[in-house]
């Protein structure tokens, strides 16, 4: 009886770490950071790594849509560097000595960000497009749409009077959504680009789990043959979360202009191995049909802390780079293991 117990107890264990690994090794890092220096636990720090993560977070939960499918984005940093140029373009102030567009009169500021956001849309709709109607491969359709885009923008980047000038000057109203805060206390405020991360995570969640698009989309990554024939449109469906995905992108190239006072046409670069990353780390599934709006905050928390964190204890940036890729391969290691076990 003894060891049935033992055996029971064993199982609940490995059960529970299994679940939540994603979170206990976040907790480990903070805690093992904070032991070799307590000032990691202090507010400031808190804000800071919320600060740098807040976009991240929305690039990785657009990237979790597609990854869901059982497909891949590898257009995602390249959409941020378009959309970041375009809202940025538009938005400097009137006296700015090397205006984009010198002749452009004052735009309400949702103008260029929904322009901006519309852009992000498009790239992903024609990601959309390729993979479900021309039957190319997630992989090699957004490698392409990654290659035309950065190339539209850099010609967009050059054009006159700019020539492919830093974009800065941004008029006070839009680097506010960046940089701005609620409450006067700079350690205590909290930024208006975490609540803007915190809503559309909420939104995320609601999509993932309380609605149509949402349950389609697990079925599509679960199984396409068998979505296909309980009834699903999967090239519509496909359609639309690849344009979500693109919107998202958009709108985090919108902040990350504010965050950063300017934007140049390599803006976003490799962003979309690190949204892959964060997403695969916290769960979703490589071989698509699983993944929690949760477990990617805890992927994105999980490279930021130890961006930030081993910055902050002098840990050279090539040792992190080492750790991050142990972390990658250890968690897509488990996902497949997990993924063989159930077959």
């Amino acid at each position: 009886m003894s060891t049935k117990t033992e055996t029971l107890k064993s199982r609940d264990i490995s059960g529970f770490v299994t679940k939540y690994a994603i979170y206990i090794v976040l907790v480990v890092l903070v805690i093992g950071i904070a032991i070799y220096d307590p000032r990691f636990l202090s507010v400031s720090i808190l804000r800071d790594i919320l600060l740098q993560s807040s976009t991240r977070v929305i690039i990785a939960l657009g990237a979790a849509f597609i990854l869901i499918t059982e497909g891949t984005d590898l257009s995602t940093g390249r959409i941020v560097g378009l959309t970041a140029v375009i809202s940025a373009s538009m938005l400097q102030t009137q006296d700015y000595g090397r205006r984009f567009f010198p002749d452009l009169l004052h735009l309400p500021l949702l103008v260029p960000i929904i322009i901006a956001i519309l852009a992000g849309l498009l790239v992903g709709f024609i990601n959309g497009i390729i993979v479900a109607k021309l039957k190319v491969p997630p992989f090699i359709a957004t490698l392409g749409t990654m290659v035309a885009v950065y190339g539209a923008n850099s010609l967009y980047f050059d054009m006159k009077p700019n020539q492919s000038q830093p974009i800065g000057g941004l008029r006070p109203d839009f680097s506010k959504l960046g940089t701005g805060s609620i409450g006067s206390d700079a350690t205590y405020s909290l930024p208006y680009i975490v609540i803007i991360a915190v809503a559309v995570a909420i939104i995320v969640w609601i999509v993932f789990n309380k609605t149509k698009l949402g349950k389609y989309m697990y079925a599509i990554g679960g199984n396409i043959h068998a979505a296909v024939v309980s009834g699903i449109n999967v090239n519509r469906y496909l359609i639309y979360i690849y344009s979500i995905a693109g919107a998202m992108y958009g709108l985090a190239g919108v902040l990350e202009a504010a965050r950063t006072g300017g934007a140049t046409n390599n803006y976003g670069n490799m962003y979309e191995l690190d949204a892959i990353a964060a997403c695969v780390v916290g769960g979703v599934s490589t071989s698509g049909g699983i993944g929690t709006v949760p477990g990617v905050l805890a992927g994105v928390l999980i490279f930021s802390v130890i961006n930030y964190g081993l910055t902050f204890i002098g840990i050279s940036p090539y040792w992190q780079l080492i750790i991050k890729g142990i972390i990658i391969v250890a968690a897509v290691a488990f996902d497949m293991r997990k993924y063989m076990n159930s077959k």
